[in-house]
């Protein structure tokens, strides 16, 4: 995978090094250390990633739902549940 650089690389090329990647639509892996610690993804990219996110969990929400597994109670009552928890 050549879509990695260090931090070191990203400090002394700038942000251009993952324009390059961007522009083919890939994500840039930065390490740290030989550690992989961050991804750079094109922002079209990173929105897909979110719209999956909130689909995943509007599903979960639905199936809650549908299996019972809600409260129905006063602001009050869940601010109770949820800190004497």
């Amino acid at each position: 995978m050549n879509n990695i650089v260090t931090a070191q690389e990203l400090k002394t090329k700038g942000i251009s090094i993952a324009d390059s990647f961007a522009a083919q639509g890939l994500e840039t892996v930065i390490t740290v250390r030989g550690e992989e610690k961050y991804v750079i993804l094109p922002k079209a990219q990173y929105y897909t990633l979110k719209e999956h996110e909130l689909a995943i969990a509007l599903s979960e929400s639905e199936q809650d739902l549908k299996n019972g597994k809600y409260h129905e109670t006063s602001i009050e009552e869940h601010i109770s549940r949820i800190t004497n928890a």
